[in-house]
């Protein structure tokens, strides 16, 4: 990895989240100097000793000014209410000269991508302030994550219970957690990505019972899918399942009905090397889908 634009710390917000800890540990072995921001000293207890923890909260502006001091970018992963939106962007653009913004592929024209949902929606309007603010920047916009397989599955497969879920016919693309931490380090250090907007996938549609045989198939034993209706699902998931994420879901799955998902290049482009197929990724995990 070059390290065309570092002339002084990286900051890594949400340092400790599936994404921006990998983020950490691959600028570090690059030996970029990182800076992680944590609302709490502990809560960063597990990051790699070299890395600088500053404390700060995007809900409160005026504590990033300390974290912000003498960075060369920032990789924004945004876990805040938006209502400071305003004031961290203008310590923003007072501060560093670049942020790589993890963001989400809303502007994809494909009908997953483009059903109502909250979450694009501020990530769209962090996108437009981030461009009013005058800042460069790289978008990263990866799309469905092959590590929500372990979260939504493993806990019925390793009770050697079926898989029960909707829409088994609908298709996504899941790409690897670690190769969306790669094409955010890089941008970070790289020259050549200002302006850049990137959309993230794995290499392949796959259904959603496909996958859920792919494990089976790594784990050396059937897994039984049992299709589930949106209402059924919405009953097994009340109580621990936020209700707005549910319809999100449905509404996202229900428009791909019979369309393969979308597929992006991007990954290959920018790394030069063809981007973790969802197998791979669940070789790489199987005892924790094993229990």
């Amino acid at each position: 990895m070059a390290l065309d634009l570092v002339d002084g710390p990286v900051l890594v917000t949400g340092a400790t989240g599936r994404v921006g800890s990998l983020v950490v540990d691959l600028l570090g072995d690059a030996g970029v100097p990182v800076r992680a921001l944590a609302r709490r000293a502990e809560a960063v207890a597990t990051l790699p000793p070299n890395v600088e923890v500053v404390t700060g909260d995007l809900t409160v502006p005026e504590s990033l000014d300390a974290a912000l001091r003498d960075v060369s970018a920032v990789f924004l992963v945004w876990t805040a209410p938006p209502a400071t939106l305003p004031a961290v962007f203008e310590r923003l653009a007072a501060h560093p000269r670049r942020v790589v913004f993890l963001s989400s592929p809303h502007q994809t024209p494909h009908p997953f991508f483009q059903q109502p949902n909250p979450t694009a929606a501020l990530h769209a309007e962090i996108e437009r302030q981030i461009g009013d603010a005058g800042l460069k920047s790289t978008i990263i916009r990866p799309g469905m994550f092959a590590s929500n397989a372990l979260a939504w599955w493993a806990p019925a497969i390793r009770a050697g219970e079926p898989v029960r879920w909707p829409y088994g016919a609908a298709e996504t693309a899941p790409v690897d957690d670690r190769d969306v931490a790669a094409v955010a380090a890089r941008t970070l250090s790289e020259d050549g990505h200002a302006g850049g907007d990137y959309v993230l996938t794995g290499p392949e549609s796959l259904s959603q019972a496909e996958q859920v045989d792919i494990i089976g198939d790594v784990l050396g034993r059937r897994i039984r899918f049992e299709e589930l209706t949106p209402d059924e699902f919405r009953r097994e998931t009340a109580g621990t399942w936020p209700g707005p994420v549910v319809d999100m879901l449905l509404a996202a799955w229900g428009a791909t009905m019979g369309r393969p998902a979308h597929v992006s290049p991007t990954l290959s482009d920018i790394l030069g090397s063809a981007p973790r197929t969802f197998r791979q990724s669940v070789t790489d995990q199987a005892t924790l889908f094993a229990g």
